[in-house]
């Protein structure tokens, strides 16, 4: 279970000192999966990222999060890229992906369908319409989860 008010935290220490590195702070994630705990940091920039990159945000973040001591349990800390289809969990998430194809997972059916792929047209702090051979309004409440789609 995500804790959101450790990731907010997070994030507002990171932020500053990932994008003076040159790097985009995506998203802040603590999960826990089984019996371990894992604080993941999606850092990204223009031509993508790659393992040197990780170990560069790595090695400057890890002390200041230790210091901070904003997480009781043990943990592990991944960097990494969100990779080609990221989650969009964030408002800038949606908007970056306006005009791109994006897949839903919902809580109920609709149009007989808990999985849902088109093409975002409109996002806003209570629904998106996405365009799937017609447009379709889905309130956000609505969405388990979303994810951009990449076309191989």
């Amino acid at each position: 279970m995500a804790d959101n008010n450790i990731e907010k935290k997070v994030e507002m220490l990171l932020k500053e000192k990932i994008e003076k590195l040159g790097y985009d702070l995506y998203d802040v994630e603590y999960l826990k999966e089984g019996k371990e705990f894992h604080l993941c940091i999606y850092i990204d920039k223009e031509n993508g990222i790659d393992i040197s990159d990780c170990e560069k945000v790595n090695e400057v973040i890890n002390p200041i999060l230790d210091k901070a001591d904003y997480i009781s349990e043990q943990y592990f800390l991944e960097v990494s890229s969100p990779g080609l289809e990221r989650k969009l969990r964030k408002k800038e998430h949606f908007e970056k992906e306006i005009g791109k194809k994006i897949e839903l997972s919902l809580y109920s059916k609709i149009e007989n369908q808990k999985t849902i792929q088109g093409i975002l047209k409109e996002y806003n702090n209570e629904y998106l319409i996405l365009e799937n051979c017609k447009e379709i309004k889905i309130e956000l409440k609505q969405i388990a989860s979303a994810k951009s789609v990449y076309d191989w």
